[in-house]
């Protein structure tokens, strides 16, 4: 196995190297003996975006497919343009395969289109795009917003004063969660949104403007987040430590240890760790893979990969670098406070381990496993697709049970 760098459009990005075999496009679901497989990240040097490409690229080299696949990373940038540039050059490259983080749910579409039409199969991963031949994989339509802002209602019982922690502002998951959140809060007369503002999924960022709004409205009682929720708790607990909040938002390992510590419960503190992980790069890989190969064929091309959902009493403490029996959360010596527990899953990712995701290292002994039953996404217009209707109910919970308006 070999790294090599690949310059396209003045980008530099780090490639994995398997087989030295190219071949040509082939239909998707025509078996062959290689395939040429492209993962297309629009951006990376954050915590999510390391995580998720580096369990791609340990599946990546894990058998079966260390022997089938020559698999190359190419970094894009935050420039669309260069996107669209990276992607016409994978084409001619002859790539079987293109796993994307797209810029945009619809700039990419014609060159998408171009890669449909040589015979390449598209997935995109996390962000959706709305050409119809690519296949989406995201929790986008799993209704975060709504489910979460349910949840804390609930906690609430219907009424206190919240901070609102908007994430990257002109983003589709930024605006989904958002309208499902705020048709929720609305519902509740009692429920006062007193502060908000764009964290842009950063934890300092939002540490710092929690912290602001804590010192203007000093009896908060709860803060709604996608990202950022552990630099967002942390402002709570510095500026008041006794009467902390409740809170719905990411995955990180210290913020899922604070929520199921008895100590920090009885401050008041109640919390849901839920919101898209980076393993749905891993698992749009490993189907993407499937459906190249002939495994599945999708009866649909929008797919939602589950959305993580663990309150305190789900929280269980590993004793390995595997999610195995049950566990979800790594003891606190073992990773960093900002470790994202759902760059791995057991489930559906049972090949990877805590070294793979930090690393990009296949786990020793593992093999591919062949994936479950596919759960299919609801349309979502201008998200990820065009000429549809979304459900009637897309902006209601559909694992929180609601509770009366409080009279």
């Amino acid at each position: 196995m070999r790294t090599k760098f690949y310059r396209w459009a003045g980008i530099s990005a780090p490639g994995l190297l398997t087989v030295a075999a190219i071949s040509l496009a082939a239909t998707p679901g025509h078996a062959q003996q290689s395939y040429k497989v492209f993962l297309n990240m629009s951006y990376s040097g954050n915590t999510w975006q390391a995580a998720a490409a580096s369990g791609i690229k340990a599946l990546a080299a894990t058998p079966p497919y260390d022997k089938m696949v020559d698999f190359k990373t190419v970094i894009s940038g935050t420039d669309v343009q260069r996107q669209i540039s990276d992607l016409q050059s994978m084409i001619a490259n002859g790539a079987n395969a293109i796993l994307i983080y797209p810029l945009s749910p619809t700039a990419l579409n014609r060159v998408i289109k171009q890669a449909c039409d040589r015979g390449i199969t598209v997935f995109t991963y996390d962000s959706t795009v709305t050409e119809p031949c690519a296949y989406n994989v995201s929790n986008i339509t799993a209704r975060y917003g709504a489910n979460s802002a349910q949840w804390m209602v609930n906690q609430m019982g219907g009424k206190g004063e919240i901070v609102f922690n908007h994430g990257v502002a002109g983003t589709t998951v930024t605006k989904t969660y958002d309208e499902q959140a705020y048709h929720i809060f609305k519902k509740y007369p009692g429920i006062k949104i007193v502060g908000d503002f764009y964290g842009n999924w950063n934890d300092a960022t939002s540490q710092e403007e929690v912290a602001k709004i804590l010192a203007a409205h000093p009896n908060i009682d709860g803060i709604w987040t996608v990202d950022g929720t552990y630099g967002s708790l942390q402002a709570v607990m510095n500026g008041r430590p006794d009467r902390l909040v409740t809170i719905a938002g990411q995955s990180n390992n210290g913020y899922r240890l604070m929520i199921a510590d008895p100590a920090l419960q009885a401050k008041g503190l109640k919390g849901v760790s839920s919101s898209a992980g980076p393993a749905v790069g891993g698992y749009a890989f490993k189907l993407m893979m499937e459906v190249v190969t002939g495994k599945k064929k999708p009866e649909k091309h929008n797919i939602e990969y589950p959305l993580p959902w663990v309150e305190p009493k789900d929280v269980k403490v590993c004793s390995g670098e595997l999610f195995v029996g049950g566990c979800n959360t790594f003891p606190a010596d073992k990773v960093p406070p900002l470790f994202l527990d759902t760059s791995l899953n057991g489930d559906l990712l049972p090949e990877l381990s805590l070294e793979s995701v930090q690393n990009g290292t296949p786990t020793p002994n593992a093999t591919i496993q062949e994936l479950p039953k596919i759960s299919y996404a609801d349309n979502l217009p201008g998200i990820n697709c065009i000429d549809c209707k979304p459900p009637a109910d897309w902006l209601e919970p559909n694992r929180v049970d609601p509770i009366a308006v409080p009279k």
